[in-house]
């Protein structure tokens, strides 16, 4: 009976140092800060003429508290205001410009990170690395900012 008690006891300990998932990454955590791409589902991106990126950046407005600026450019530049909510990135008005690249690499970024912004990606960030990711892509960026 003791040795069950015991192990209650520990299991009751142990159970309480589990981390009980991610904590969501914080519009704080990204704003004024500029990320590089560096592989899209696991493969490495490497272009010639433009270097991938995306940046965050505070709104003037402080009401906006989950809200925050987002601009970049994979072939297109792009920006809008998006909104960051548990662990999720949205842009709804998201612009961007419309040429086309002479890397074909360039030209399906720019689909894709048009896509996820619109639709809504999942944002993790450790330390300097950053994911946005849907059920069918996933984009590494580093942070040189």
């Amino acid at each position: 009976m003791k040795k069950l008690i015991a192990l209650s006891v520990i299991s009751f300990v142990l159970t309480g140092c589990v981390n009980p998932g991610k904590a969501s990454v914080q519009p704080e955590q990204l704003k004024n800060h500029r990320f590089v791409l560096e592989n899209v589902n696991g493969k490495a991106v490497k272009t010639a003429t433009t270097q991938p990126e995306i940046g965050f950046s505070a709104l003037p407005d402080i009401s906006l508290v989950n809200n925050i600026s987002v601009s970049g450019q994979m072939c297109n530049r792009f920006n809008g205001q998006g909104k960051l909510s548990e662990g999720e990135l949205k842009v709804k008005t998201l612009a961007m410009t419309r040429k086309l690249c002479t890397e074909p690499q360039l030209n399906e970024l720019d689909q894709a990170v048009g896509d996820m912004l619109r639709k809504g990606a999942q944002v993790d960030l450790t330390e300097d690395q950053l994911t946005l990711a849907t059920a069918d892509k996933t984009l590494m960026f580093k942070r040189v900012e």
